[in-house]
């Protein structure tokens, strides 16, 4: 499987919607993400292709096994990331959208070792 920003992103939104909301459809992902129905239809079919979510017997997006493991990782990374961000004084919707962008090129190493430090206390 590739990875790629978008599919991170995707993969993203479709836990938190879950999560909010119990359930995900194809409009739900368009008016979070801001993108056309076309757009995510495409992307879901990718998605579905590459085995990261499928389609419930209520027509409800899911995440598999893989896809709930990688939303959860890029996921975590934002979280961490926004909250070190915000810790040295970056605003919180500033934090956010910077975190977005950092959490998919951060290295394994360099986001186990800032987590270690979050977990060891920030001074």
């Amino acid at each position: 499987m590739e990875k790629s920003i978008s599919t991170e992103n995707y993969l993203k939104n479709i836990l938190n919607l879950h999560r909010r909301n119990g359930h995900v459809r194809a409009v739900d992902i368009a008016t979070e993400v801001g993108v056309s129905k076309p757009s995510v239809s495409a992307a879901v079919k990718k998605l579905k292709e590459n085995r990261l979510i499928y389609i419930d017997g209520n027509g409800f997006i899911c995440l598999t096994k893989t896809g709930k493991a990688l939303a959860e990782k890029v996921n975590n990374k934002h979280t961490l990331i926004k909250s070190l961000l915000m810790h040295i004084g970056v605003d919180e919707k500033t934090a956010s959208e910077e975190a977005c962008r950092i959490e998919h090129d951060i290295g394994e190493e360099t986001y186990e070792r800032l987590e270690e430090l979050y977990e060891r206390g920030l001074s």
